[in-house]
């Protein structure tokens, strides 16, 4: 059985890196994030959180707050035709519910959960797009009032508390896809 699995949470929880685990399971790859950066580069903009926020936030009002889910669908249904998925970056609840509305029960919710100050810790010392703790926190303000993140969170059927060390966090993801494979 071919599943979808969207993989959810704030920024610094953990997303990334559950995504690259089920990469490693042989999962492809679909992130919402590349239709901000295509358009992005198309501009000739720079990258960085500024131009990031006012992409999104145009492609959100030009296509309704399923945007992304509805520019990505093509992409995920070629993919699907071939075998499993991972969606990296599916925020908002028009777009879990476009995702549902299309894939059904092949469709799944991971949720990552870290508390604010681990997150924000991780996200001022990573590597690409870092931010300061107080981007961190207009972002999550961002996406808590103008995305609707919490109703995905909500409905995740999984939740990870990462929390831990980065092996513990494979462990929760494997014992999941265990849980996913008996179904």
């Amino acid at each position: 059985m071919k599943i979808i699995i969207a993989v959810v949470g704030l920024p610094g929880s953990g997303k990334t890196e559950v995504t690259k685990i089920l990469v490693e399971k042989g999962f492809k790859k679909i992130y919402f994030g590349d239709i901000t950066f295509e358009e992005i580069k198309r501009r000739n903009l720079e990258i960085n959180e500024k131009n990031e926020k006012m992409v999104r936030e145009e492609i959100r009002k030009k296509y309704g707050m399923a945007a992304y889910a509805i520019l990505n669908l093509p992409k995920i249904k070629k993919s699907f035709e071939q075998g499993n998925v991972v969606l990296e970056s599916l925020y908002s609840w028009d777009e879990y519910k476009t995702i549902k509305n299309e894939f059904g029960d092949a469709f799944y919710v991971i949720a990552v959960y870290a508390p604010p100050k681990i997150r924000y810790a991780r996200l001022k010392n990573r590597e690409t797009r870092s931010l300061t703790p107080e981007e961190s926190k207009n972002r999550d303000y961002a996406q808590i009032e103008n995305l609707a993140i919490a109703g995905p969170i909500a409905m995740a059927d999984f939740t990870i508390l990462n929390t831990g060390t980065l092996e513990k966090l494979k462990n929760e993801t494997g014992n999941i896809l265990s849980k996913l494979t008996e179904l």
